[in-house]
């Protein structure tokens, strides 16, 4: 057998890469001043904008996405690539809209925001919330879709005789320590560093899936070449490349009246409020290079399509994974990609794109642990427990809750394979904070004499309302399909800007204003009209692709 179709070499690959990317990583941040606050937590305020491209894009594009996502695309359709070029808009919101602000403020931590406008109380509360979210969800959820992606490459399970769940929960642990020493012992800039060298491997390595997956499904279905693939799923159904789902589609669905209102208003929360991707931007030497990287990495999602929906399709098709996906019964959600992979990259690449999927996994977990970490040590500890803590403790504190969190997440990781598709299950649990998060920082710009009671007021009416929705789970008129939970963002968002825009009016509070603290110069990039309207035409131009005045005729 050739050395380079055995697993020992795809082992030995898989460690090289991985190595690299640890040396390269510690070469960058060496005689940086990791004791200070701002040196560990938001890398000294210096990062350009290509890095903050990149660590933005694997801050999000994580095995989570590839495996939900295309999980999602194999069960129903295009659809799902509302999650990725719906992305370039609330992109470009950041950089014109958020960012400027966030930059004048000076904002290390989104809660620190919220303290300046509403109060220690308002602060508190979030961060608290959002810190609990990340360790029992957000992390778990990545530490899972990882380890499901390295038991089917690898076939952990049966090399060494284990069940599935057991094979996920060892990978777990492996992953969350390696993960968890990237963000506890390097700091943001670690973590960046490495985002932008994984970033650019698991593009190469993502986009090689689609090509590789035409081809077999040519050669399985008597065609020859990638062009011949291409062909049998255009005509085999068009319908199922379709983007543009039916008004009272089902979940995973992603009905159409959405993509204009409760995605783009769950995508402003994640792109423009979430601690764990805007601390990248925060981060940013000036505002010029924070708007590089906000449009750059919105680009970067409109290439999103190709290997994080299309491969689901190609998955759905290719006749010699369906035993496997069959065998996985109510779990094949998410089996659907790990199974593609493990059909068709060839032996000898198959241990880089395995490091490429670790460094994904990687980049995530250490990125959220990372924004965990400076939200309990700033917002938290410095801020309520020891106001007198010097920046060294500070470091030091965020080092054993960074510990803490982590072993947390690998022990719930294993039991998110129960939940039921991972991709769903994580954006809808998150709902019950993105909106309250998201309508308290936009009063911080659109009203200038909210009272400081406001964001509680917001909180209490969102999570009332929305828990009610998942508990009575209506149906579609005429139909025994649940209404989206997104169809629940579409129409709370706009109430709550109205209960804020009636609290500002009629029981105004002290006016503030926005002052520039001089944390960064505040020059706008001359170039970001042009290159966004660039964008623009390119997201269109997909969702026209992948509709029936496209190839979904």
């Amino acid at each position: 057998m050739n050395f380079f179709h055995t697993l020992a070499w795809t082992g030995i690959s898989f460690v090289l890469f991985t190595a690299m990317v640890a040396i390269v990583s510690s070469l960058k941040t060496r005689g940086d001043n990791l004791e200070t606050a701002e040196g560990y937590f938001l890398a000294g305020r210096g990062l350009p904008g290509i890095v903050i491209a990149g660590s933005l894009l694997l801050t999000n594009l994580s095995a989570e996405q590839l495996v939900g996502l295309n999980g999602q695309s194999w069960k129903t359709n295009m659809g799902p690539i509302a999650w990725e070029v719906g992305s370039l808009f609330t992109l470009l919101v950041l950089a014109y809209f958020f960012l400027p602000r966030f930059l004048k403020m000076g904002a290390m931590t989104i809660p620190s925001l919220m303290e300046e406008r509403y109060g220690k109380g308002t602060k508190t509360m979030f961060s608290l919330v959002i810190v609990i979210m990340y360790s029992i969800l957000n992390l778990p959820v990545i530490l899972y879709s990882g380890a499901v992606v390295f038991e089917q490459i690898f076939d952990i399970s049966g090399m060494f005789g284990v069940t599935k769940f057991q094979a996920v929960a060892v990978l777990c642990v492996i992953v969350g320590i390696v993960g968890g020493c990237y963000a506890i012992f390097g700091g943001l800039k670690a973590v960046a560093v490495s985002d932008t060298i994984n970033g650019v491997g698991l593009i190469i390595g993502g986009l090689m899936i689609p090509f590789l997956g035409f081809a077999a499904l040519a050669a399985a279905t008597g065609g020859h070449g990638i062009m011949d693939g291409i062909r049998y799923i255009v005509e085999a159904d068009p319908a199922k490349l379709n983007a543009i789902n039916a008004w009272n589609a089902p979940e995973p669905e992603v009905p159409w009246p959405l993509l204009i209102t409760g995605m783009f208003f769950n995508n402003l929360y994640w792109w423009c409020t979430n601690q764990s991707f805007v601390q990248r931007s925060l981060a940013a030497k000036s505002l010029k290079e924070g708007q590089k990287g906000a449009i750059f990495c919105g680009f970067l999602k409109c290439l999103g399509p190709l290997y994080l929906v299309i491969p689901g399709i190609i998955a759905f098709y290719l006749p010699t994974i369906q035993d496997k996906l069959a065998a996985a019964g109510s779990q094949a959600i998410d089996f659907a990609y790990p199974a593609l992979i493990s059909a068709i990259v060839p032996k000898p690449v198959m241990g880089f794109f395995a490091a490429v999927m670790f460094g994904a996994i990687l980049s995530s977990f250490n990125s959220v642990l990372n924004s965990a970490s400076t939200m309990f040590t700033l917002d938290l500890y410095r801020s309520s427990i020891n106001p007198a803590a010097s920046d060294i403790k500070c470091v030091k504190v965020g080092k054993i809750y960074g510990t803490i969190a982590g072993c947390i997440s690998i022990i719930i990781a294993p039991f998110v394979m129960y939940a039921g598709g991972i991709t769903t299950f994580l954006n809808s649990m998150s709902q019950f904070v993105s909106l309250p998060v998201l309508c308290t920082i936009l009063g911080v710009f659109l009203f200038k004499r909210l009272p400081k009671y406001t964001p509680k007021v917001i909180t209490v009416f969102h999570v009332v309302l929305y828990g009610l929705f998942l508990l009575v789970k209506p149906c579609y008129p005429g139909s025994e399909n649940p209404i989206h939970y997104l169809y629940a963002m579409a129409v709370l968002f706009p109430v709550e800007l109205i209960i804020m825009w009636a609290l500002n009016k009629f029981r105004p509070g002290e006016a503030y204003e926005i002052h520039d603290v001089g944390a960064v110069d505040l020059t706008p990039w001359k170039y970001r009209h042009v290159v966004s309207i660039v964008g623009v035409i390119i997201a269109i131009g997909i969702y026209i692709l992948f509709s029936p005045l496209g190839i979904a005729a």
